[in-house]
């Protein structure tokens, strides 16, 4: 039953994980940088402390006797991990909820076992893996296999995004329009096509956006790390009131909340730059849009995207198996994203090449985060 639990609770949290992105897809006449960071306030500074409250008696308690040096180097790697979450939110736009997050996810289980080991190497800490122990050993090469169809079936999935762009290019060549002109993240104006599901379309912006999303998302690891002695001590005084009840499962919610200001501090500041360079700060008050019904997706759109948080930690709870939990976790991720993908009609319009080259890289990077899972488990 606990295994079955496990798996629910992974499918809930892969679920809102690869949906969080769809209702601000729902949001009318607001440029990106106003929704995003209408969203990001729900997910970075609102639900977090929330979260913490409802799980972990007196957190605030815990975060104000952190050391100093503890909430800076936490909140240091919440700042880089924002700069992924921001481009993350930027590749999602560029290349679409299917494209999009099969890319970056795949970039995110590459650098995010990479980069920690490398560090972990010049930096040697007790109970951490190396670049010398993923290359010295069978379980550590297992995973490197793994890596490395990541990377084809990354490829395979960029291919299918130069097709779909060709394709989109034969289809507007009929008949472009002024609309043709899409607002770019620097505020330029550059040439890209929309797709069937009315989203914008930019191939090379959209996987450079990735490559960094997946670079930094890794510094979410490392925020962890770094206020792990706040998850300690919430984990000290849970176990205090619950004896014999084994570990607690929300400690690392008085974490978050600090790598969360982080990432709400490089989004917010980066959106406001843009609300002045696109002169879109009278979207928040703009009444010739639909604002009680923006206002209430991005608060959704922002509230899910947390929620994964949670219900990865309760699955991997009942899994008992942080390998296992991690192959559910991943794959649900890509499924649903490609789901919505397909619901949107984000492939609509493309050929059946197209197509099929799509879903054989998005089974490629299943089985490569299968093969990294096997690697793990062999420890």
């Amino acid at each position: 039953m606990g295994v079955i639990l496990g798996v629910i609770f992974h499918f809930v949290g892969g679920f809102a994980s690869g949906s969080f992105y769809m209702p601000f897809k729902k949001v009318k006449g607001w440029s990106w940088e106003s929704f995003w960071i209408i969203g990001g306030l729900f997910s970075w500074l609102i639900v977090p402390p929330l979260a913490a409250y409802l799980t972990i008696p007196g957190f605030s308690a815990i975060i104000k006797a952190a050391p100093t040096s503890v909430i800076f180097s936490t909140f240091f790697m919440g700042l880089l991990w924002g700069i992924g979450g921001l481009t993350y939110g930027l590749g999602v736009r560029y290349l679409g909820v299917s494209l999009g997050s099969s890319i970056i996810l795949g970039l995110c289980s590459v650098f995010g076992a990479l980069v920690p080991s490398i560090y972990y190497y010049f930096n040697p800490t007790k109970g951490k893996d190396t670049i010398a122990d993923l290359f010295g050993s069978s379980w550590g090469l297992t995973v490197m296999g793994g890596l490395l169809l990541c990377i084809v079936g990354i490829y395979i999935c960029g291919r299918a995004g130069s097709m779909k762009d060709k394709d989109l290019a034969a289809c507007s060549a009929g008949g472009a329009t002024s609309e043709d002109l899409i607002d770019t993240v620097d505020g330029d104006y550059a040439h890209t096509h929309r797709d069937a599901s009315g989203s914008e379309f930019y191939l090379m912006k959209g996987l450079i956006l990735a490559i960094i999303s997946g670079v930094l998302s890794a510094c979410f690891s490392f925020g962890i790390e770094a206020g792990s002695s706040m998850g300690a001590t919430a984990n000290e005084i849970w176990k205090a009131a619950h004896p014999g009840q084994g570990e607690f499962l929300f400690r690392n919610n008085v974490i978050f909340v600090v790598i969360l200001w982080g990432g709400l501090t490089t989004n917010l500041i980066w959106c406001l730059i843009l609300n002045a360079r696109n002169k879109s700060f009278g979207d928040y008050g703009n009444e010739k849009t639909p604002l009680l019904k923006n206002y209430l997706l991005c608060a959704l759109g922002g509230t899910t995207w947390f929620l994964q948080f949670f219900f990865y930690g309760m699955g991997e709870s009942r899994m008992g198996n942080g390998a296992s939990s991690w192959i559910l976790h991943m794959s649900f991720i890509i499924l649903v994203a490609n789901m919505w993908g397909i619901v949107s009609k984000e492939w609509n319009g493309v050929t059946a090449s197209t197509k099929k080259t799509i879903i054989i890289g998005i089974l490629t990077i299943i089985a490569s985060v299968i093969i990294v899972g096997i690697g793990n488990s062999m420890k």
